[in-house]
């Protein structure tokens, strides 16, 4: 039995909220990143289609920074209802359906080609996870939203080799991100992406996960001296909607729905893969920007091979399923 996860201030925003919703076709959505962020003008984008194509039978509300919900709690309260639709970490899902993290296996993808074919809508990777997370959380996945690839900050010494992160308490915001800093010799810590400034402020954490846009929307430069871009993993959100809401839709939004999300899924993924070289170039005059040598990239595969048996054990066959279904690609 679900449980909604609402605040306090969430709550009251919704309650506000709905004084202006028009009925049912009022699509409320969650997002714990800025609206200027890609993500948030990636919904934006999907708002616009779908009000015009619609004729105005569906709208959009966009609820950015964590307003009503956090990122941990938007897989249950889009699963209840409590809210229609939001954006999460797939990690999130995990707990649910454990063979999402594929997407966080270290140095799994062989390269940009890859991933863009495994995570494709339609793809037999997707089709796998997309339908075990329909079924466990009652949220339909209406498309995947790039975020980009992972890199590491820190002060003081850059990291290069996993040598460099033995001992050192790191921010991870995933299971299969602990077993990789785990397998590197560290102690992770998970934590939410809002809390990162903060966190790496007060010397929380020594070492931090994310991507390179959350550094330059979280300006994380002002808190942290080197960026390791390792890109050892993809760093992939979900948008998601309740799927009984979805289903008492008339079949034509639906369908404008589902063609707006395929729209802008390729939209984000081509500008967030496009846009990671330009978003370091803004920033490296802010932060020590640190690349892996092959020989220092080597260490880190090596260092990290254990982890997607761990996985695989921890995923059971669903897990074994995506994986044969990624290297197939």
């Amino acid at each position: 039995m679900r449980v909604k996860l609402i605040s306090m201030l969430g709550a009251a925003a919704l309650s506000l909220s709905c004084a202006t919703a028009m009925a049912a076709d009022t699509i409320r959505v969650t997002l714990q990143l800025p609206e200027s962020h890609s993500l948030g003008q990636n919904w934006n984008a999907f708002k616009e289609i779908i009000e015009e194509k619609s004729g105005g039978e569906l709208s959009l509300q966009l609820f950015p920074s964590a307003q009503l919900f956090k990122d941990k709690e938007v897989p249950e309260a889009v699963g209840s209802g409590a809210i229609e639709a939001g954006s999460a970490f797939l990690g999130r899902f995990a707990g649910s359906v454990p063979a999402v993290e594929i997407v966080n296996l270290p140095f799994f993808f062989r390269d940009e080609d890859h991933l863009r074919a495994a995570a494709a809508n339609g793809s037999p990777m997707r089709e796998i996870l997309d339908k075990a997370v329909l079924e466990e959380t009652g949220a339909r996945v209406l498309w995947w939203q790039a975020y980009g690839r992972n890199i590491y900050l820190n002060n003081g010494d850059p990291i290069r080799t996993p040598e460099d992160i033995k001992g050192e308490k790191v921010r991870t915001y995933g299971k299969v991100l602990g077993w990789t800093v785990e397998a590197l010799g560290g102690a992770p810590t998970l934590m939410s992406g809002s809390k990162q400034f903060l966190a790496y402020q007060q010397g929380a954490v020594d070492v931090g996960m994310t991507g390179t846009s959350g550094v330059t929307s979280r300006k994380l430069y002002e808190v942290m001296e080197n960026m390791t871009l390792s890109y050892d993993f993809a760093i992939e959100f979900v948008a998601v909607i309740n799927n009984e809401f979805f289903e008492g839709l008339s079949a034509e939004n639906q369908k404008i729905i589902l063609d707006a999300a395929a729209t802008v899924e390729k939209q984000l993924r081509d500008q967030v893969y496009s846009g990671e070289d330009a978003l370091v170039e803004s920033v490296k005059d802010k932060i020590n920007v640190i690349r892996l040598s092959d020989e220092e990239r080597a260490k880190w595969v090596k260092a990290t091979a254990s982890v997607q048996d761990r996985f695989v054990e921890a995923a059971g066959p669903v897990g074994q399923q995506t994986i044969d279904a990624a290297k197939g690609m």
